[in-house]
């Protein structure tokens, strides 16, 4: 212990020597130099007791004003916020659903900068809530912080909370698939099947709750596709969520909580052709003789249901009032289904020359949109076909003959009997040539 002792004098000792002796000597030393015999006067006036009581006096006086004001750092006190702190609820959650219960709340520590700080390097304390001891209904309950410094004083915001304890009830739900982002996949590929792991599972919450839930969709994002490339990919922890009728999420427990997906990619595609459909008349004494495109065909690409009822792309140009030569830029736009085509644009041509005239007779009539059950024909031998007029450059109609004109009649909501007026529309394979009926109206029976 004595040694200790010497050893702490001494360190002591040494201290005063290098930091507070040594720099006043140093000042004195150079102050005699710079005033040569005046520092004899200097030296006399410090050797004076008087003197050095005084230097003593105001040394106290400043290093109290230095302790009192608290200009040391680590005996300020001061404050620390630690934010969106998790709070840990105790209770048995496979029997209970609590709810009002906050996430996380924002702790604030108050003390010295020094215990602030040993307290940010300790681990953090935990805020929790016990409602082990409570029963179902309405509770307010206070958020603790377990802090293990009794050095600092701490508030917990929010500190108080009110819940709702209610039983947890079960049901079993079918999985519906949703497809994310399918912005985002290649415009050629399609998603083509989606398959799931399990399509029954079980969701657990308050019964209010359980009887809002009217599906639980397996949320799978397109973006989680390996390549973008044709093949079949499977998505792990795909996550499944509960919804109500209106599309809000419910907030209940789904076991599982996620699925496995396969996903399967195709890229399905039909070429069919461009189809130019002029509307309005050209200037009178004229008729179209050709059109020409400079794209005749497209590659499509979509769903299959899409592709199935696919024909052509009809993409109309306004020919009203041309009298001569008359080139046309049309975008084509994609049909309902289609992703993405070969072409984007194409360019016509459509040319003038005069028009000529003749009449093509026996062109007969079909029914449309007759009734089940039900069947109708011509109430006499001139109700069942009809003449019709054809307008265009003679090079073009010359060729037209009665099986290249469509003639047909309407009957949708017609019942049996006889049936005066009816009228007739006609229309031919050749957009160059204008059809027109002879006879407007024809009348049909129909019969069970």
């Amino acid at each position: 212990m004595k040694k200790k002792s010497k050893k702490s004098l001494s360190k002591i000792g040494k201290f005063f020597d290098k930091y507070i002796i040594m720099p006043i000597t140093k000042v004195i030393v150079k102050l005699s130099e710079t005033f040569g015999n005046k520092s004899k006067y200097l030296e006399t006036w410090l050797s004076k007791s008087n003197t050095l009581l005084f230097i003593s006096l105001i040394l106290a006086i400043t290093m109290f004003i230095v302790i009192d004001q608290k200009i040391l750092v680590y005996s300020d006190n001061s404050a620390e916020i630690l934010r969106n702190q998790p709070v840990n609820a105790i209770y048995n959650n496979e029997a209970y659903v609590v709810e009002g219960l906050p996430t996380s709340v924002d702790i604030t520590l108050i003390g010295s900068k020094a215990d602030l700080y040993i307290a940010k390097q300790a681990p953090a304390g935990e805020v929790t809530v016990d409602l082990s001891n409570l029963k179902t209904g309405q509770h307010k309950v206070d958020l603790k912080y377990n802090q293990a410094s009794t050095s600092i004083e701490y508030k917990v915001n929010p500190s108080t909370a009110t819940v709702y304890i209610y039983p947890k009830v079960s049901d079993t739900r079918t999985v519906t698939i949703d497809l994310l982002n399918q912005d985002s996949l290649n415009p050629k590929l399609t998603v083509d099947s989606v398959n799931i792991d399990t399509d029954k599972v079980v969701i657990k919450g308050a019964d209010y709750q359980i009887k809002k839930a009217a599906t639980v969709k397996a949320l799978i994002d397109v973006t989680n596709i390996a390549k973008q490339e044709v093949g079949t990919y499977t998505i792990k922890d795909v996550e499944l969520k509960a919804y109500d009728t209106d599309g809000n999420a419910i907030n209940v427990e789904v076991v599982p909580a996620t699925v496995e997906a396969t996903v399967k990619v195709t890229s399905p595609s039909k070429t069919v052709p461009v189809k130019i459909v002029p509307t309005g008349s050209v200037a009178f004494g004229q008729a179209i003789s050709s059109i020409t495109q400079s794209v005749n065909e497209v590659t499509v690409y979509g769903t299959a249901e899409a592709l199935s009822s696919l024909q052509n792309i009809p993409i109309e140009i306004s020919v009203e009032g041309i009298k001569s030569k008359t080139d046309y830029n049309v975008e084509i736009e994609r049909p309902a289904g289609i992703r993405a085509m070969s072409a984007n644009m194409v360019k016509a041509t459509v040319l003038l020359d005069s028009v000529s005239e003749k009449t093509i007779e026996g062109v007969k009539i079909d029914v449309k949109g007759l009734g089940n059950g039900l069947s109708a024909q011509g109430l006499t031998s001139a109700d069942t076909s009809i003449a019709v007029t054809v307008k265009g450059v003679s090079s073009v109609i010359d060729k037209i003959k009665a099986d290249d004109i469509t003639a047909s009649v309407d009957l949708s909501g017609l019942e049996a009997g006889e049936h005066k007026g009816v009228n007739v529309s006609v229309s031919g394979t050749d957009v160059r040539v204008e059809y027109t009926a002879k006879n407007k109206t024809v009348d049909i029976v129909i019969y069970k």
